[in-house]
């Protein structure tokens, strides 16, 4: 049996605090326009839900958008319904860093803090050995496309975040390639910045802000790689 690389026992280590196994369908998300305009300084309301590249392996179940359980606030409207098929999710005790799998796809999902001074898209000298720890689980499995996907939070203007959250899914890439060797030419890398679309907390409350700072990089999983 193959002995697991200082980097993936370094991995198993930091996500070991949970494993829950969960079938997430579509809940009452409202929607809310952002603090700040889009480009331009027009007003536009945030994307929801996952960015371009997801999947989804079963429609979404029906939900009755005046049921009183929902307890909908005031003004608040259904974001549209979609069913992740998400077979677990692991996140290390600090919260820093997630893992979700699918049946098709493995997602890593970084804080920014953990990885970036505030406002910069430099990485540190920690965001390394981090990005390294992702670099070994795409080569096990053999992956031949990699998407890196910059986020920011609702604070400063949208243009500024678009422009951030791009730089910073830029740097993550530059180290994943350097991490990844000769392998990584053989690669297809997808990487774009969303600025403060898609969150996946509340961008009221700095605790949700924080969540929603973030630099994913996802990758079809393959049956050759195993889980």
């Amino acid at each position: 049996m193959p002995t697991a690389s200082p980097r993936t026992r370094r991995t198993t280590a930091a996500l070991a605090a949970a494993t829950v196994t969960v079938v997430l369908a579509a809940g009452a998300v409202a929607h809310a326009a952002p603090r700040n305009g889009g480009p331009g300084g027009a007003p536009a309301p945030a994307r929801t839900g996952a960015p371009p590249g997801s999947t989804t392996t079963s429609p979404p179940p029906h939900v009755d958008a005046s049921s009183p359980g929902l307890r909908l606030a005031d003004g608040a409207t259904l974001a549209p319904a979609k069913v992740l098929d998400i077979k677990s999710v692991v996140e290390d005790m600090s919260g820093d860093e997630r893992r979700s799998d699918t049946s098709e796809d493995v997602t890593f999902a970084l804080q920014a803090e953990v990885l970036f001074a505030k406002d910069s898209a430099r990485l540190n000298p920690d965001a390394k050995a981090r990005i390294g720890e992702i670099a070994d689980e795409v080569e096990r499995q053999k992956a031949q496309t990699v998407r890196v996907f910059g986020f920011t939070d609702n604070l400063g203007t949208y243009a500024h975040g678009l422009k951030l959250s791009k730089a910073r899914a830029e740097a993550v890439h530059d180290a994943l390639a350097t991490a990844l060797g000769a392998q990584g030419s053989d690669i297809t890398f997808q990487v774009r910045g969303y600025s403060e679309d898609y969150p996946i907390a509340d961008n009221s409350t700095e605790e949700g802000r924080r969540k929603n700072r973030r630099v994913e990089v996802s990758f079809p999983k393959s049956s050759r790689g195993g889980s």
